[in-house]
């Protein structure tokens, strides 16, 4: 006969149920602040929607009105450096966290309301509506209000998309050495997404101080929980990870704040993450001020009876029952948190000219300047102002031969040797002498607390690294062992990443390294060889460096961990078995931002190319021994960088140019800077400006084939000879 044995979990998953006891024993001013907090938020949301409404609102308006209870719960345990974030439905954890900021000890509903608090609300109003005054001067609107000080790093209006972000910031507090927790708040949808469960894994596999909140309220747009799982109880997540679970009634501040108050004695003490699943109800529509019924997926009875169960209710209820408040006293705080938002709303609007009786416009006064709309994309590399620059003709110090893999690693020692900020991650960095390929040699051994091997989960990873450089105490250097494996982190990296510093106001540095190797030509086919520059190109944010030479490869990657610009370093797998002039004991030195080097000057035609493909057109111009190329070595490739006087001075004395690159015609690198030379330097062409790229197939695995797909000197030398040939009318 088979055995069964029962199987428990090895961390404790509880449900949290506050007792009129447990009101009774409630402090005063605890119960008075948190029936405070409510009716702002709540008054504050009304507010939010009536503008909507009214067409002032550009944009959505996910209100969060029935969920009070959730986030003002959770909030009051918390202090100013513990951080948190949320999803597209974060206006009350928002306000929750910047209230509990100002007001540390508790607001108090018979007192006059300060201006700190003043503040925080018509701030967070003016944000939503697309306003300067806002938070992130109207770029970040409803979905996107970071609040640094107040310990509010951003809500996302990627479903589950910041919650990799907050381990970073929980990472951090650990690395610090503080006992400061991250809460991320996301609701019932994001509980199944990828991003969710893998920082889920990695969170408790680093026992990270993060305490992921679910707001379950039961609908993803329209879709029910028992449609989109085979377990609605979504604290049961916790526990298949090892993450301790609490389950909680959110329209019960009091039992949230029960239930929080023991998660944070977890988390404070080093015990790893927690999850907190809090019951709630949003009693609108997803966006917008209309019932979930009107689209009929709910039914009104069901409505009902979670607005029957309303936190503002019930703590009021309480506050009474104890004689802590009168019900004059709960009815007056009420009419003056209205009447503050429709005073804030005066401070925001006017008449609109010629508009019917009540009708009003933003103020024109409080629109953002339309010449900000690009400000903020990137710095001002200001922060470089103290480097220290060289080029291989300007270097002053001892030059050897040098293989490529090695200034990889010795770089890296050396910035981490004389820097405690930068840490590195990614899978297997810590082992294999140093990774797959040797870039991490000796790191492991020399700073175990800052090379950390990662799970495969690239989504994971990738954001806690972001969320790392977002928190500003750390440089992480993640690694991503393929290029394609971008692709499966690219939520983060484009999403996220590339996008935070401008979202969020345009003024947030975001000091990130990512590492990965193209591995064309080395048989690992189209899920391991792409070259991602064409695609990275065209997203904003970035800064992307290609080094050929050991030489370069230093000095880049110096300047790069300088920058507080997000940078993907791009490195080639033919050139890690390379040597070339290196430093031997001088690796502080960077290379500028913007400055291509000329490896080979010509008077016919202007080869522009980088990493491997560099080379490979040097060689193309030796095979064809008629044609004085200038080749040039673009090491900067994305928008901002680009290095425009090396290049149109090329131009103006060859009057050709030749693109050369090995990846694929889709993803080309290429196709959008052809456009742009022809744009700058159309009167200096006297042909059009030609590309060599691989086809449109991604290399394969079969060597013929995976030839075939791709371009090296052959291509470039081939084409060599088309140009000058048409060149001279032959």
């Amino acid at each position: 006969m088979t055995e069964h044995n029962r199987l428990e979990p090895a961390v404790p998953w509880v449900e949290v149920v506050a007792t009129e006891t447990d009101w009774d024993a409630a402090d005063p001013s605890l119960l008075t602040s948190m029936f405070a907090q409510l009716v702002l938020i709540r008054s504050f949301e009304e507010y939010v929607l009536e503008l909507a409404a009214a067409g002032l609102v550009h944009g959505p308006a996910h209100s969060s009105i029935g969920q009070e209870g959730g986030a003002v719960g959770s909030v009051l345990g918390l202090t100013s450096e513990d951080t948190v974030n949320g999803s597209h439905r974060g206006h009350h954890q928002f306000l929750a966290k910047a209230l509990h900021h100002v007001e540390p000890k508790g607001i108090d509903p018979t007192a006059v309301l300060s201006d700190d608090v003043r503040t925080v609300l018509l701030r967070t109003l003016a944000e939503i509506c697309g306003l300067d005054r806002g938070w992130s001067h109207g770029r970040g609107g409803s979905m996107h209000l970071q609040w640094h000080e107040a310990g509010a790093i951003g809500t996302n209006a990627i479903v589950g998309g910041g919650v990799p972000l907050a381990a970073g910031s929980a990472w951090a507090h650990r690395q610090a050495g503080t006992d400061a927790v991250a809460v991320t708040y996301f609701g019932d949808g994001a509980v199944n997404i990828g991003s969710t469960l893998e920082t889920m894994n990695l969170a408790a596999a680093w026992e990270l101080p993060l305490c992921f909140f679910i707001e379950n309220n039961r609908y993803a747009v329209s879709t029910s929980v028992e449609e989109a799982t085979g377990e609605p109880r979504l604290s049961g997540r916790g526990p298949g990870f090892g993450i301790a679970s609490w389950k909680v009634d959110g329209m019960d501040p009091l039992a949230v704040h029960l239930a929080m108050t023991e998660a944070l004695s977890h988390l404070r003490a080093g015990n790893g993450p927690a999850v907190v699943e809090a019951d709630v109800y949003r009693y609108f529509h997803q966006n917008g001020p209309f019932p979930g019924s009107a689209f009929r997926y709910r039914t009104k009875e069901e409505e009902a009876e979670w607005r029957a169960r309303d936190p503002i209710e019930q703590v009021g209820l309480n506050l009474t029952r104890r004689g802590i408040l009168d019900a004059a006293s709960l009815d007056g705080f009420t009419a003056q948190a209205k009447a503050l938002m429709a005073e804030l709303g005066d401070v925001l609007l006017e008449p609109l000219p010629g508009g019917k009786r009540g009708e009003r416009q933003i103020k024109p006064s409080e629109w953002p300047n339309p010449t900000f709309a690009h400000v903020g994309i990137r710095g001002d590399l200001s922060e470089l102002a103290d480097a220290r620059f060289a080029d291989h003709d300007t270097f002053d110090g001892e030059l050897t031969e040098t293989k490529f893999i090695s200034a990889v690693a010795d770089v890296m020692r050396r910035r981490m040797e004389t820097d405690e900020r930068v840490v590195v991650m990614g899978e297997d960095v810590h082992r294999l002498g140093g990774g797959t390929n040797g870039a991490t040699k000796g790191l492991a051994e020399a700073f175990p607390d800052r090379v950390l091997g990662t799970p495969i989960s690239e989504n994971a990873f990738t954001g806690l690294g972001g969320g790392v450089a977002l928190d500003g105490r750390f440089r992480p250097v993640v690694e991503l062992m393929y290029a394609d494996f971008m692709w499966v982190a690219a939520d983060q990296i484009f999403n996220q990443i590339g996008k935070a510093r401008h979202m969020y106001g345009g003024d947030g540095a975001v000091p990130f390294v990512l590492r990965s190797k193209v591995a064309m030509g080395t048989g690992y086919g189209s899920q391991h060889s792409m070259d991602p520059a064409g695609v990275f190109a065209t997203a904003p944010g970035w800064r992307i460096v290609a080094p050929s030479t050991p030489f370069d490869y230093v000095g880049l990657m110096n300047t790069a961990l300088r920058l507080e610009d997000p940078v993907v370093v791009l490195e080639h797998v033919d050139l890690y078995s390379s040597s070339g002039d290196g430093p031997v004991d001088d690796f502080d030195y960077c290379i500028p931002v913007g400055k291509a080097a000329v490896r080979r000057t010509g008077s016919d035609v202007t080869i522009l190319s980088y990493l491997a493909m560099t080379a490979y057109a040097l060689e193309a111009v030796e095979q064809v021994g008629t044609v004085d190329a200038e080749v040039i070595d673009l090491r900067w490739l994305d928008r901002a960088s680009i290095d425009w006087e090396t290049i149109g001075a090329s131009i103006r004395k060859t009057n050709r140019v030749l693109i050369a690159e090995q990846g694929p015609t889709g993803t080309s690198y290429g196709s959008w800077l052809a456009d742009a030379i022809q744009h700058r330097f159309f009167d200096w062409l006297d042909h059009p400006v030609e590309r060599v790229t691989g086809g449109e197939a991604s290399p394969s695995i079969s060597k013929v084939l995976e030839r075939a797909a791709m371009a090296r000197s052959e291509e470039v030398a081939v084409k060599l000879r088309e140009m000058m040939a048409e060149g001279s009318g032959a």
